[in-house]
């Protein structure tokens, strides 16, 4: 399906949603080590689980509110509210008022409104997309946020230290643009829907209570339960993209030299060593992701799955082990070869896991290893202080290594599951 046949709405937000991408990786893969900075790793650290706990519970509730009060009107609502905190995260960080307290409440607070906007911005493009044509127009805006991800560091690495205030009232002033433009150019996609039982399904907290009865689901699923458990333990390295990595590299590399041509030399700082790897894993993501997914389909999903795991601690041990600009680029082409290895299979084996019936409620419960491993993820940050960069890499690389063997045993209980229900 091509660009110039997209329904009004997606148009708007491709390019719209592009401007705010590119704004908000200027700034938040550095936000680690400034919170770090201000309120050291232990209690950064710490922080950051605790902001995430309010992101989970947004997120569950963001899908109830898109289909209660419509697409349209919860994604402006939180792009202008996203943009209202950024605007207050740069006064805590302007020269006339400094509060990293106001800033950590203000950066708590976008999260918040962004994982209401996200169920929104995909109910939408569901809503208007013919089944045949979805995965190509969310595979299309997922390319556009790799792309931000790549330019977004790169200008991130040249602005944010000295211009941090200017970045976040520019993404605050883009984020309520996004909104104001959502409002003006874009319609209501959400179909009308008549509450069966108004005095129970309207109650705010009812999607809630039924998200979290549908994970328990979990526990009656081997196969299923050491998925989650695998995903969860893998996803303690991959995580790490915007938390341990940059606050590793902010105290261990030092200004060096990225080329050198005769008298003519680049040299960079440590933050501008992190938007270069952070732009590479996005540029490779960008254009990697459909070749390798074809690539590993043509192997046995069990072999795909384990050594995922065992690259993603291959390439732990590699950051662990440099401080050289050009050994971090081995080691996050290494990590991202891990991502994408894995990430175009693991959707199409939930499929198989579930059973046709309860497929949506296995979907959303696979979504579990993503949250669960969001909110734990930033305790790298304090454990570097508690037994230093060397051992807490060493933790990683255990755990990614148990996750490898926690999915080569989950494809043997499933292989035992299915010859069961097939006797």
């Amino acid at each position: 399906m091509k660009i110039k046949d997209w329904d009004p709405n997606l148009k708007v937000r491709l390019f719209s949603e592009a401007m705010m991408n590119i704004t908000f990786w200027m700034f938040f893969p550095f936000l680690t080590i400034y919170f770090a900075d201000e309120f050291g790793k232990n209690k950064a650290g710490l922080l950051l689980v605790f902001s995430q706990i309010f992101s989970v519970i947004a997120n569950l509730m963001g899908g109830y509110c898109a289909d209660r009060f419509g697409r349209k009107r919860m994604m402006v609502l939180s792009a202008i509210g996203q943009g209202l905190s950024f605007l207050a995260f740069a006064f805590a960080s302007s020269p006339w008022f400094h509060s990293p307290w106001v800033g950590f409440l203000s950066f708590a607070v976008a999260g918040v409104f962004g994982s209401f906007y996200w169920p929104a911005s995909q109910a939408m493009i569901a809503d208007v997309v013919k089944e045949k044509d979805r995965s190509s127009v969310f595979a299309i805006f997922y390319t556009s946020i790799n792309i931000a991800v790549v330019i977004g560091p790169i200008l991130g690495s040249i602005f944010y230290v000295h211009y941090r205030f200017q970045l976040l009232l520019v993404a605050g002033m883009v984020c309520i643009l996004l909104g104001l433009i959502l409002f003006k150019w874009t319609r209501e996609t959400a179909p009308f829907q008549r509450m069966a039982d108004p005095s129970i399904d309207g109650k705010w907290y009812y999607f809630l209570i039924n998200q979290l009865r549908d994970y328990s689901l979990i526990v009656k699923d081997k196969a299923f339960l050491l998925f989650i458990l695998a995903g969860v333990l893998a996803g303690q390295t991959f995580m790490q993209l915007d938390l341990l990595i940059p606050v590793y590299i902010k105290d261990m590399v030092k200004t060096q030299n990225l080329f050198t041509f005769g008298d003519w030399s680049f040299s960079v700082r440590a933050e501008q060593a992190f938007g270069i790897v952070l732009a590479e894993n996005g540029f490779l993501v960008a254009l990697l992701t459909v070749f390798v997914t074809k690539w590993m389909s043509k192997y046995y999903e069990r072999n795909v799955f384990v050594l995922s795991s065992i690259v993603y601690a291959i390439s732990m041990v590699i950051f662990s082990q440099t401080h050289l600009i050009w050994g971090l680029i081995v080691a996050m082409a290494v990590f991202t070869l891990a991502e994408l290895m894995g990430a175009g299979l693991q959707q199409s084996f939930v499929s198989k896991l579930a059973p046709e019936h309860m497929r949506g409620q296995y979907f959303a419960a696979a979504s579990l290893r993503f949250t669960i491993s969001r909110t734990i993820a930033p305790l790298s940050i304090p454990l570097t202080v508690w037994i230093g960069y060397g051992w807490t890499f060493l933790v990683l690389v255990i755990l990614a290594l148990f996750s490898s063997f926690l999915y080569w045993l989950m494809f043997y209980t499933f292989g035992k599951q299915s010859m069961k229900a097939g006797a």
